[in-house]
């Protein structure tokens, strides 16, 4: 029986090019249930282990790799990229934040509940990464870590694409005085992407940031795609939405990526 392809977002940059196969999925075509409904791709999650397998395997049906071939980390929010050269069994995962591939028909990804899903891609070169960009990761450089392992497989960042995907975003980021302070001392210049809010919190732009950082290392092309997880219960899970409602547990997207074999 041929597994059924699921909805999914794609990167108008990306697309463009002819051997790379990607998605951001959202929560939609699934089979969990409850507070999972329906797409969840996190084995972190205190989900049915058997309705996420089946999940993941829709999704790399709709990416057109084969159902174990999909490769992602234990992710701990740190600026660690490792080099995948075939998917790991649950549990064996190494403990990194973006996953680097140059192995046809093998997707890379990584799962996301607001924090920023990014994927790159250097279709000359026949080299993909996807990358889980937190606010602590942003900062600490997971982006600069995915850009070096990519072009120790011989990507050149003047021909690398990368894509944002769905992400918590500024309206819906609020933000304590402490959050400032690390943005401040990393660089003065980080307080262009916070606003005042009330009783003294301050809303971060986490998209802007993670933008001006690709750009910064002069990532060839860059796309925000500018959907916000928060806003959007429909598509999206949340970690910042299911924290203020005091639900006990939520759902992961997963963004992924793939050469074509």
């Amino acid at each position: 029986m041929n597994m059924p392809a699921v909805p999914f977002i794609a990167a108008p940059a990306l697309s463009k090019i002819d051997n790379v196969a990607h998605a951001f999925f959202t929560r939609d075509g699934g089979v969990s249930t409850g507070l999972y409904a329906s797409l969840n791709g996190g084995r972190g999650s205190n989900d049915d282990p058997d309705a996420v397998a089946e999940n993941r395997a829709r999704m790399t049906a709709t990416l057109g790799v084969k159902r174990d071939r999909l490769a992602t980390p234990y992710q701990i929010h740190s600026p660690t990229a490792v080099v995948a050269f075939e998917p790991w069994a649950k549990g064996e995962a190494p403990e990194a934040d973006a996953v680097v591939t140059a192995t046809p028909g093998l997707a890379v990804g990584i799962s996301t509940a607001d924090c920023g899903p990014i994927l790159f891609a250097d279709g000359g070169a026949g080299v993909v990464a996807a990358a889980h960009a937190g606010w602590k990761g942003a900062l600490g450089g997971v982006i600069e870590s995915t850009l070096d392992a990519m072009e120790k497989l011989g990507a050149r960042r003047g021909s690398i694409t990368a894509a944002l995907g769905p992400c918590i975003r500024q309206p819906s980021y609020e933000v304590g005085p402490e959050f400032v302070t690390n943005f401040r001392a990393a660089d003065m210049d980080n307080l262009r992407f916070f606003k005042p809010a009330a009783d003294g919190k301050s809303l971060f732009d986490l998209g802007s940031y993670i933008v001006s950082r690709l750009k910064a290392a002069e990532v060839a092309t860059v796309e925000d795609l500018g959907f916000d997880t928060y806003a959007d219960e429909t598509r999206f899970y949340s970690f910042r939405r299911t924290t203020h409602r005091k639900e006990p547990d939520y759902g992961r997207l997963v963004a992924a990526i793939a050469l074509r074999s």
